[in-house]
């Protein structure tokens, strides 16, 4: 059985996860273990700390990481499922040059997220969903991996692809 997510959820979850602060968060807590409050900007040093706070905030508020007495930021067992999720879409970028031969880590992740996403969804004039018609690149088998590890994390995450309603101003 496949879940059916609308566009805007899928979008809105693809936004969350593509975030290049938050794909080096977690694969580096992934890589090397958990990372002491003082050391994060020292292991992360190519963001800022607004961009680490960003990450760390987002990761702790969608149960990817907690901080471990004595050791620092660790995965939860959902982050290590969306660690698994990168090496997936990782692996198969790189085996196929995708977006291009050299590219950066986080990159990969966030064209070949972008690349599942149309597979996802697609919205129905009558607002329900169904599988895209839209047909995944000529690797199609190798992305079924990365594309049901990405469909089991969300269905397992609901609130991550919850679209928050515009404000209504008085």
């Amino acid at each position: 059985m496949t879940t059916l997510f609308t566009s805007a959820e899928v979008r809105n979850a693809v936004e969350l996860l593509a975030s290049r602060s938050l794909i080096r968060l977690v694969t580096e807590i992934d890589d090397n273990g958990a990372i002491p409050p003082r050391r994060l900007a020292g292991t992360l040093p190519d963001l800022s700390s607004h961009q680490l706070r960003r990450a760390a905030e987002a990761a702790r508020a969608h149960g990817l990481v907690r901080t471990a007495p004595g050791a620092g930021l660790e995965l939860t067992e959902s982050g290590s499922d969306l660690a698994d999720l990168y090496d997936a879409a990782a692996r198969w970028a790189r085996r196929h040059a995708y977006p291009a031969p050299i590219c950066e880590f986080s990159s990969r992740i966030r064209h070949v997220l972008d690349l599942l996403t149309s597979s996802l969804v697609t919205d129905r004039a009558d607002g329900l969903s169904r599988p895209s018609a839209a047909r995944l690149p000529s690797a199609e088998a190798e992305l079924a991996r990365p594309r049901a590890l990405l469909i089991q994390w969300l269905a397992g995450h609901p609130q991550v692809t919850r679209v928050s309603e515009p404000e209504q101003v008085a």
